[in-house]
Formats: C-alpha cells, sequence, structure tokens
C-alpha cells in the first residue's frame, strides 16, 4: 500500500459498515483515523468492554454550560463503529480526526444533533457562540447520485448500489469509484456546507500528517465519502494552519451515553438520520436469508398483537417479496418490496397494521447500553446508582408504571421521579391512575429519550446527587418564583419529592407571597395544591403543619372576597370564576376543618340569592350545596323555579341551567331521579321565545352533551312520557310504569335476599323464572 487508504462511507450504512470491515481485513492498516472529535479518543477502549452495547453516541458538552452540547451517535451498523471494533480487537492505534468539539460547541449556535447529509457524522452545533457561516444549503449527495442513475428514491437506489451488493471483488475498490463520484459532484456543484465543511477538513488533513509521521503511510482513514476528494487534494500544512486559526473555544467535557434507534432516525430530527434504523440492523445482522427473517419478525410481532398470522403467510410473503423485486428490477427485494408484501398478505391490505410493524419494527426502540465504569457526571452515576438499586432500567419503549406509596420501593420510586421532574429531567410523566383514586397509589408513563443526558448533565450544577440537586433547585425557583400558583405548586413538588430540608424555605417565600396577594383568582388556584399536598403528607408521612396553617388561612381569605368578586361580571369571567369555586370546593373537602367548611357553605348561600351574582355562578353554588346535602330538595326547586321564572331572561336562565347541572353525569342523574326539577326544566324551555330560542341553544347542548348516552336516552324516554296522551299506555317504555307490579317485585326481594345470604326465604320457582 503507498499511501492511507480513504474509505468513504454513508454514516449508519449497513453495506458501508459491512464494506470498511472487508477492506481493513485486506489492507490491515497499523492505524485507523476516524470522523469524530478528538476529544473522545480517551474514551474509544470503552467500546470494546461488555457492558457496551450500541446504539451509543458520544456526548460532547461545554463545561461551564452543560445545555451546549451536541452527540456523535454510532450503531451497531455504523461503518465507524465497525472501523472501532475492528481496530480495538486487533490491538492497532485508532483516533479521531474531526474538528474537535471544543471549537465546533463554540461556534455552534443551537443545540441539535450534529450530523446532517452523507458526509456530515460530527457536525455539532449548540446554544450560544458565533456560527460557521454557510455559503449554501447542505447538498445530499446520495439523492443526487440517485437522479443521475434515474432512481426517484435516493434510498432504494443506495440499497440497490451498496446494501444489496454481495461479497466478492476487490473490497477497496467500492470506495474509490464512490470518492470519484463524490469528486465530480464538488467540482461540479461545490462544497455545500461553505467554509464550514472547509475547515473540519483542514483539521482531518492536520491529523493525517501527524498520522503518517508516526504510522506512516500504512493507514487507514473512515469517514464521510463527501470529505473523501478533499483528504485526497494537495494542499500545504501552512494553508490548513490558517484555515483553523482563530477558532473560538470552549473547555469541554465528552462522555458515551445510551441512544436508541428512533433518535438515529430522520424522523427524530436527526440530521444524518436514516429512515428504518431497524431495518438497517436486520440487515447487518442477519447471517442469510435477510428477507425470509424479517418477515418471521413480522409475523411474530402481529401475533403479538393477536392478529392471525400463520407460517403459510410468511411464505406467501417471501414469495409476494421475491416477485416484487424481480417485476421491479432489482437485484433483492428491498424494504418497499417486504411492506408491500406484509400489506397485501399479514394485514389484508390495511395500514393500521402496518403502522405498527413501521413503528416497532423499522424505526425500532432499542436502546444501548453503556458500561458502569465510563466516564459521566457525577449526578449521572448518582442517578445510575438509584436506578440500579430501585430496579428502574431506562428504557426507549413508552410503558405504564403503577406504584403502591406503602411499599418503601416503590415510594422510593416515586420519590426519584418527582425529583427529576423538578430538576426538569422528564423521564416520566404522572398521570391518573386506572384502577382506585386513593392517595397511596400513583401511575407514571415513564419512556428515556437519549436528550435527558444532556438535561442530567445540566443539573448538575445544582448538585452532586439527585436529592441535593433537586433540593437546591427547588430553593432557588422559590426566590424567583413569579405567581402564589407557583409557589404553591412547587412546594407539592417538594412534598412528593420527599425534600424535607428544602420545604421550609418554600413555605416561607409561600407565606410571604400570600400575604399580599389580594386577587381571588390567585387565592382560589393556589389553594387545590396546597389540599392535595396534604394529603399527600398523610401518606408519605411528611410533617404538613406549617402547609396546613397557609392552606387555612387562603381558604379564609377567599370566603371573605369571593362574594364581592362575583358581582357584574361577563359570560367569559363568569365561566372562569365558576372554575374556581369547583376548585375550592374539591380543596376544602380535602381539608379536616370542619370550621372552613361551614364558612365556605355560607358563602355559597350568599351567592344563591343575589341577583349580581351571574347565573351560572348561582346555579352553581345550589348544585354544590345540593349535593354535600346542606340544601333541601324543596329549596333548590324553588331557587330553580325563581331562576326560570318568566322575569329572567332566556340567556341568564340558561347560564343558571348550566351551572346547576352541567359538570359531567351529576347533573343528569340529578333530573332522572327528581321529575319536578325535570318538569321545572322543561316547563322554562317550552316558554323560551323563539327569537331567544337559538341565543339559549349552545349553552344548553354543552351541559347535556357532557351526559352520557344512557342518561340522554333516559331523559328523552320521561320527557315523552309527560309529554304524550294520558291515556296512552305508559307502560309500553321498560321501567317507567306508573305504578309498581308488586309480583315482581316480591319475586326481586325474595331472590337478592337469598343473593345475600340474609336467610333461606322461600322463593318459588315461577317467580324467580319470571325474574
Amino acid at each position: 500500500m503507498s499511501g492511507p487508504v480513504l474509505l468513504g462511507v454513508r454514516h449508519h450504512g449497513p453495506g458501508s459498515a459491512r464494506a470498511v470491515r472487508a477492506a481493513l481485513e485486506a489492507v490491515q492498516p497499523s492505524a485507523v483515523l476516524i470522523e469524530g472529535p478528538p476529544e473522545g479518543d480517551a474514551l474509544l477502549p470503552l467500546a470494546a468492554e461488555e457492558g457496551m452495547r450500541p446504539p451509543v453516541a458520544l456526548l460532547a458538552h461545554a463545561k461551564d454550560d452543560p445545555g451546549r452540547a451536541a452527540f456523535w451517535p454510532l450503531a451497531a451498523f455504523s461503518p465507524e463503529w465497525v472501523a472501532i471494533r475492528w481496530a480495538l480487537e486487533r490491538d492497532r492505534p485508532v483516533r479521531f480526526i474531526d474538528l474537535p468539539a471544543a471549537h465546533s460547541l463554540a461556534m455552534a449556535r443551537s443545540v441539535e444533533d450534529p450530523s446532517t447529509a452523507a458526509g456530515g457524522q460530527g457536525e455539532p452545533s449548540a446554544s450560544q457562540g458565533p456560527a460557521l457561516d454557510h455559503d449554501a444549503a447542505r447538498l445530499d449527495p446520495v439523492a443526487v447520485l440517485a437522479e443521475a442513475a434515474g432512481y426517484e428514491d435516493a434510498e432504494r437506489w443506495w440499497e440497490d448500489v451498496v446494501e444489496h451488493r454481495g461479497a466478492g471483488g476487490d473490497p477497496v475498490r467500492v470506495f474509490e469509484v464512490l470518492g470519484e463520484a463524490m469528486a465530480l459532484l464538488r467540482e461540479t456543484l461545490g462544497t455545500g456546507s461553505g467554509s464550514q465543511d472547509l475547515v473540519r477538513e483542514a483539521h482531518m488533513r492536520q491529523r493525517m500528517r501527524a498520522a503518517r509521521r508516526e504510522f506512516g503511510t500504512h493507514y487507514a482513514v473512515v469517514c464521510g465519502a463527501w470529505h473523501v476528494p478533499a483528504l485526497r487534494e494537495r494542499t500545504t500544512a501552512a494553508a490548513d494552519r490558517a484555515l483553523l486559526s482563530g477558532l473560538p473555544k470552549v473547555r469541554v467535557e465528552m462522555s458515551w451515553v445510551p441512544w436508541t434507534h428512533r433518535r438515529l432516525s430522520r424522523a427524530g430530527g436527526y440530521g444524518a438520520g436514516i429512515t428504518s434504523p431497524g431495518w438497517y440492523g436486520h440487515l447487518f445482522a442477519a447471517r442469510d436469508r435477510p428477507v425470509e427473517r424479517w418477515l418471521t419478525r413480522v409475523a411474530g410481532l402481529l401475533r403479538e398483537e393477536d392478529l392471525p398470522v400463520s407460517c403459510a403467510h410468511v411464505i406467501e410473503a417471501v414469495r409476494l417479496a421475491e416477485t416484487l423485486a424481480v417485476v421491479r428490477g432489482r437485484p433483492l427485494p428491498g424494504l418497499a418490496e417486504t411492506m408491500d408484501a406484509v400489506r397485501a398478505v399479514m394485514c389484508d391490505g390495511s395500514d393500521v397494521p402496518l403502522a405498527l410493524v413501521e413503528d416497532r419494527l423499522i424505526v425500532g426502540e432499542v436502546l444501548g447500553e453503556v458500561p458502569e465504569g465510563a466516564p459521566a457526571v457525577p449526578l449521572q452515576r448518582d442517578l445510575t446508582r438509584h436506578q440500579r438499586s430501585l430496579r428502574l432500567k431506562p428504557d426507549a419503549r413508552e410503558a405504564e408504571l403503577e406504584l403502591d406509596l406503602r411499599k418503601d420501593t416503590d415510594g422510593a420510586r416515586s420519590r426519584l421521579l418527582h425529583r427529576l421532574r423538578l430538576l426538569g429531567v422528564g423521564w416520566g410523566v404522572p398521570t391518573v391512575p386506572r384502577s382506585g383514586t386513593g392517595t397511596f397509589r400513583e401511575t407514571w408513563q415513564v419512556c428515556w429519550q437519549p436528550e435527558l443526558s444532556v438535561r442530567v448533565a445540566e443539573a448538575g450544577v445544582w448538585g452532586t446527587t439527585v436529592e441535593a440537586a433537586a433540593g437546591a433547585k427547588a430553593a432557588a425557583e422559590a426566590e424567583s418564583a413569579g405567581g402564589l400558583g407557583e409557589l404553591t405548586a412547587l412546594a407539592e413538588l417538594c412534598l412528593l419529592a420527599g425534600l424535607p430540608r428544602a420545604l421550609p424555605g418554600v413555605m416561607r417565600a409561600l407565606e410571604d407571597r400570600a400575604a399580599l396577594a389580594a386577587d381571588v383568582g390567585q387565592l382560589a388556584g393556589a389553594l387545590p395544591a396546597l389540599a392535595r399536598s396534604l394529603r399527600y403528607g398523610d401518606v408519605r408521612g411528611t410533617d404538613t403543619k406549617a402547609l396546613a396553617e397557609v392552606a387555612a388561612g387562603l381558604a379564609r381569605r377567599i370566603c371573605v372576597a369571593l362574594p364581592s368578586a362575583c358581582a357584574g361580571l361577563d359570560a367569559d369571567a363568569a365561566a372562569e370564576v365558576r372554575a374556581q369555586i369547583d376548585s375550592v370546593h374539591t380543596a376544602l373537602a380535602l381539608l379536616a376543618d370542619e370550621e372552613l367548611r361551614e364558612r365556605w357553605a355560607a358563602v355559597l348561600r350568599m351567592l344563591t340569592g343575589r341577583e349580581r351574582v351571574p347565573g351560572t355562578v348561582r346555579g352553581r353554588a345550589v348544585r354544590l350545596l345540593l349535593d354535600d346535602g346542606r340544601l333541601g330538595a324543596p329549596k333548590a326547586e324553588a331557587l330553580m323555579g325563581l331562576a326560570l321564572s318568566p322575569a329572567v331572561s332566556p340567556a341568564e336562565a340558561a347560564g343558571w341551567i348550566e351551572g346547576f347541572l352541567g359538570g359531567g353525569e351529576g347533573g343528569g342523574t340529578l333530573l332522572l331521579h327528581d321529575e319536578r326539577l325535570l318538569a321545572l326544566m322543561d316547563d322554562w324551555l317550552s316558554r323560551v321565545p323563539a327569537e331567544a330560542f337559538t341565543d339559549v341553544l349552545p349553552l344548553l347542548r354543552r351541559t347535556f352533551a357532557a351526559y352520557g348516552p344512557g342518561v340522554r336516552r333516559s331523559l328523552g324516554e320521561l320527557v315523552r312520557r309527560e309529554a304524550g296522551p294520558k291515556d296512552a299506555d305508559t307502560t309500553a317504555v321498560a321501567g317507567f310504569a306508573p305504578e309498581m307490579d308488586p309480583v315482581r317485585a316480591d319475586a326481586v326481594t325474595a331472590l337478592v335476599q337469598l343473593l345475600l345470604g340474609e336467610g333461606r326465604a322461600p322463593v318459588r320457582e315461577a317467580e324467580c323464572a319470571r325474574t
């Protein structure tokens, strides 16, 4: 070999990866140079450790600003990863030669993935600092070559030319041909990214000169095919040094982090991504018969979803895929042919199960792993320790996690997830439990994404452990909180996260802010979070005396200020106040303070009789009192009769009905069980003038739309029975006979007694049969 071998690749291409491995085996270079940040050289030996499982990524972030970060992802089928493993397994030196992350992070403008098209594996960007100028939009060399070859789809051309290329022949020749094509493209179309690529390529040439001095000319370079012509170009060291002089620089730290196949896809926003990482991973790993093995995996997935897929389906799908490849003039069936076969044979032409295959297999949810000894920020190491001790393994697939807070392990898991939420690391999102609503149960949707590694690095400025960092951030947010609602939410989160040291500071800020707050809306918005916190405190064993005092103070101030705040409101403001009344009523129900509840009931009674209070608020107050048993049914009927009297405008009356009957199924059930209220409403509705009916219809429709179909149907039957002729046979409607049938009632009573085990009441067979 008279000079270095330049292996131009397409990043994350299994065909390129196999070709690189074959070329390295044939050439046996003394060293391997790879496109990537040189700061990662010290981390390369970790790639050979047993605990390293791709996909993984090199994470570089500014030491003084962890939010300024970039990734260099690598999959098992990435040519760079194959070259790294080849060199490490044979004890050959391996180096990164791209522009250092210290420069690229300083020059980039926004945090995003570092890679773009076929030649841009290491092109990070950051949140601050001047950026390298782009003279032209980046070109996609693969798309240009595909178009020149007469292909409309660049991915299909690449599969036909590279991915489906069989073994044999000169393994280096394919790279020479691809390099010649890129040289012609650069000569015809220019560099595409202007000075950004020129600077990077100048640094690569400088590293190649250093490698020549250290290893001679017997080395190999693995880089994006787009850069190969520039690395072959004869330039002087002085000219390259001139391009690199004066570049800004920041101190950086690097580490390996797990990555996912989903984030390797273009749909995930990755500039150099591929459309089908799961498919490419299968092509690289399959020993033989890749189509047959792939369709078998598809069949297994569909069977897991209870779809009737048999071995015969797989055999027929393989035949169809091969036939489609022949008809379309392709050397082997590609992803398009296999998925067309899956749609036709296994999915009965439906795109619904096909979408599942695309999500689970073509893209996939594979999450890589990094050895425990890999360098990481202290906060990340503490988080890893908690994940291991609590058996909370990060997973790229979204999963539901149910926790019973009465158990020590589940309680610790809950605290960890809440602390991470406070730190901005959204590993889990709390949801409403499906089984039970007690405060001892929590349900989370958990999903680990690679970007969370950056969030962990950013949160490292608050402390070296998860608990210390969460407490420090809570204290800082308490000082800078802009409103009372933010402080109450923060206090609630501190209780959920188990941060007793941070809670006193939050409570002091909350007391000071509550003393100055005069807006009823702010007070009402703050109380529910405090009430929930008191309940959570009971379950978690947290001392909440100070919290209870603040909550009681807020409730008293709401009781004093609410009546005057309800006067003279327009429709939108009235709806907002109604929602606030609901939230305060629910919060007070959680507080074990009967004196506060009595005071609140007195405020609601006051609202029911004030004419200046909007109808929706007055109706809601009547409904809340009625539900709590603090207002009798006759009194509620009297208030409803006044609200629906002819002297009240239709719009105001409709608002009263919305307030009284709105809020879910309860209003409809109330009408079903109290036909006097239904008759009052029916009578009012029949008296609404035609010109006003159109105005009140949206309010009524919104109210009754919240009821379930069964409730609406039952209400309709009741109204129809009342509106029908008096001598009509109403018994035709099941369940609405004018009088009780004693024989049937006796049979039901005896049978219920028997079922409940209350003695052995005699039950005649005929009665049971009739029942």
